[in-house]
């Protein structure tokens, strides 16, 4: 069979703690090809210290396009998007984003059957109202 030699965007999906950062970092080949998160923008770039921000929420989506576009741009081979995307309408500007520049995108779930702890402090309950919102699009 025939590969298609496309211009990818792999997009990683998954609640808190699922693993979406490690396997982003394996299938980019170690870092080979860019990897982006709306969590880059609250990691302190001198002491690599995650500080979440509710409030700047709206402008770690916004880097996190950005940083897309500016590869997509480069006709970069491959890039990778590791975020939860628990709700539908977070996808949407990707797959915009990936029907302008004609990328081929790939929606991946990542689920937490190793037991991975997430690292943002993200409570039970709210894990559960998270993973309530999820919806899988299989056809």
């Amino acid at each position: 069979m025939k590969q298609e030699n496309q211009n990818s965007i792999i997009l990683l999906r998954g609640l808190p703690g699922s693993g979406k950062s490690s396997l982003a970092f394996l299938l980019s080949e170690n870092g080979k090809y860019p990897i982006y998160s709306v969590d880059d923008f609250f990691i302190n770039s001198e002491t690599g210290e995650y500080k979440f921000d509710f409030q700047k929420n709206y402008l770690a989506y916004k880097s996190c396009l950005e940083n897309l576009e500016t590869s997509l741009k480069l006709k970069l081979e491959k890039i990778f998007i590791h975020n939860t995307f628990t709700i539908e309408w977070e996808l949407e500007p990707y797959f915009k984003l990936a029907s302008k520049y004609s990328y081929k995108i790939f929606v991946l779930t990542v689920e937490n059957r190793h037991g991975g702890k997430n690292i943002h402090d993200i409570s039970s309950e709210q894990l559960k109202k998270m993973a309530e919102k999820y919806k899988v699009q299989l056809l």
